[in-house]
């Protein structure tokens, strides 16, 4: 598998770059792109269309900040992930 195919790790990926933001920006949505960059965004929209532009459709987790339920997209074949 590629990079590209290789479903994403949701949950190290938050634990890494979006666990250290919820002081600060609880409640708001994260995407985090598989290299750690971030987008966060009061607006679950605008930070969905945002992180298809930068990273790519299926190349981001996407989250709220905080919330530990399940607030995820899925993709039947990839597991947990945004893909558009």
């Amino acid at each position: 598998m590629t990079e590209e195919t290789t479903p994403l790790d949701d949950d190290s990926l938050y634990e890494r770059y979006g666990k250290p933001l919820e002081r600060d920006h609880h409640g708001k949505y994260i995407a985090i792109s598989r290299d750690g960059q971030v987008i966060v965004d009061s607006d679950d929209l605008s930070v969905i269309s945002q992180a298809i532009d930068t990273f790519g459709s299926g190349n981001f987790v996407f989250r709220r900040i905080g919330y530990s339920y399940v607030d995820k997209l899925r993709s039947p074949r990839q597991g947990l992930l945004f893909k558009a």
